[in-house]
């Protein structure tokens, strides 16, 4: 088997060795892969097929693609390399319909909540003028999580433990991300600065830690210095996460879960979710389990197409 790891690791270098090891599992298990980077990618229009052309020659041909977007911005305008693959018959693994709700947190919330998914309260804000005490108490006032649509890594997310702080942190995040809309989301103090990935593959929990903040952080996100352990998921944090992954239709996603005393509710769920820390804590390897799926899947795409 063909597979083809599509990086964007130009625009986000924090991947790079995530998707060496994806191509490594691939090796291992007997199978052809090789990195093609996004930015090397020309897309073609004539009136007739759809084309890739990388690195000046025709996009060779692969039994199967996954793409790595770990982009923050321009999502959807990057990711339109991967819908032009699709178009031209190749299996990837995720699809950009799939990227780019899940990398949008405002629609991502909409989903989960259409989907009956517990979710923290959240509010969505387009200007300071509605920042007032009723929207506030929506969210059980202060402290209270502030996120713009986009971000990874805990990158546009921040706390406020005021009013005054509010209107100044939104201010910033608005200038940061270049949109008017935030989204203000309750903080659940009992979670004491922790959370739970749950990495999802083929509607799967293939592994799962919890992350701990480092003293002065309320977020756990390991590249801001939390540690990461292992941990036992409930049968309702299993089919929340897994749930989850589905309604967004991603076959491949990173569920971060708090533990609240209302049950488990999602944060977030990553449509490119890191696994090197979690490879390293409970001795999982992921990059197999995302290779081994991307073949199933492969396997089937052609045997339809053999059928039909």
């Amino acid at each position: 088997m063909k597979i083809a790891v599509l990086t964007f690791e130009s625009i986000d270098r924090r991947s790079s060795k995530e998707d060496s090891r994806i191509v490594q599992a691939a090796r291992e298990l007997g199978h052809k892969a090789r990195i093609f980077r996004a930015d090397k990618c020309q897309l073609v229009y004539d009136r007739h097929n759809p084309r890739v052309f990388y690195d000046g020659s025709v996009f060779p041909d692969y039994d199967v693609i996954i793409p790595r977007v770990g982009l923050l911005r321009n999502i959807e305008l990057q990711a339109a390399l991967v819908k032009q693959l699709q178009l031209m018959g190749f299996p990837v693994v995720n699809t950009f319909h799939a990227i780019s709700r899940a990398k949008n947190k405002l629609r991502t919330m909409q989903i989960l909540d259409h989907f009956d998914i517990p979710i923290p309260k959240t509010i969505v804000v387009r200007d300071l003028k509605y920042i007032n005490a009723e929207i506030l108490k929506q969210v059980n006032a202060f402290p209270v999580i502030l996120k713009t649509p986009f971000g990874s890594y805990g990158s546009g997310v921040v706390i406020a433990e005021s009013k005054r702080a509010v209107m100044s942190a939104l201010s910033f995040l608005w200038k940061q991300s270049g949109v008017n809309i935030i989204l203000l989301q309750e903080y659940m103090k009992e979670s004491k600065g922790k959370d739970v990935r749950v990495f999802v593959v083929g509607n799967k929990v293939v592994a799962t830690m919890i992350r701990s903040a480092k003293k002065g952080e309320f977020r756990s996100n390991i590249e801001l210095g939390g540690k990461g352990e292992k941990t036992v998921l409930s049968k309702r944090e299993i089919d929340v996460a897994i749930k989850s992954v589905k309604v967004l239709k991603l076959e491949i996603g990173g569920v971060d879960i708090i533990r609240s005393k209302k049950g488990p509710l999602v944060l977030e769920v990553n449509a490119n979710p890191g696994f090197k820390s979690l490879e390293e804590v409970t001795g999982v390897d992921v990059a197999k389990a995302i290779v081994e799926y991307a073949v199933e899947k492969a396997k089937l795409v052609k045997l339809t197409k053999e059928e039909a």
